[in-house]
């Protein structure tokens, strides 16, 4: 198609979710939007979906969360740069995403990892102590 991006009155779903880079795929944005992972103005929503300028996403892809209002339309993928000017993030998901990460780091950071791996004779008295346990 040769349409550009102000021609297009409505795009699907899935191919917005594609061309705008939440998904890496067209049938992972599909599947996503068939897991229930995507709702377009408070309501669920399929793959074929009209979206048009002015609709609001809740997008979840694995455990950040977008929220998202539509600025342009596009059926084809494209730089990053001109994939971000399809959409405006909210302030409030910017900021929950931002706590999120932040207590990921926190709660990451409460793991002792030991500075090497174990060598032959610490593998063995792993394995001594786990048997033991069994």
């Amino acid at each position: 198609m040769s349409e550009t991006q102000n021609n297009l009155p409505a795009v699907r779903a899935d191919v917005w979710l594609w061309a705008a880079r939440f998904f890496k795929t067209r049938s992972l944005a599909k599947q996503a939007i068939d897991g229930g992972k995507v709702d377009v103005n408070g309501m669920g929503c399929k793959p074929a979906k009209a979206l048009h300028v002015g609709d609001r996403l809740q997008i979840g892809r694995g455990e950040e969360r977008f929220e998202v209002t539509v600025l342009a339309l596009s059926e084809q993928r494209g730089p990053a740069s001109a994939a971000q000017a399809l959409y405006r993030e909210t302030q409030e998901s910017l900021a929950a995403r931002e706590a999120a990460r932040a207590q990921r780091r926190l709660g990451a950071s409460g793991l002792l990892r030991p500075p090497t791996r174990p060598d032959k004779q610490a593998r063995r008295l792993i394995r001594k102590f786990k048997d033991e346990q069994s």
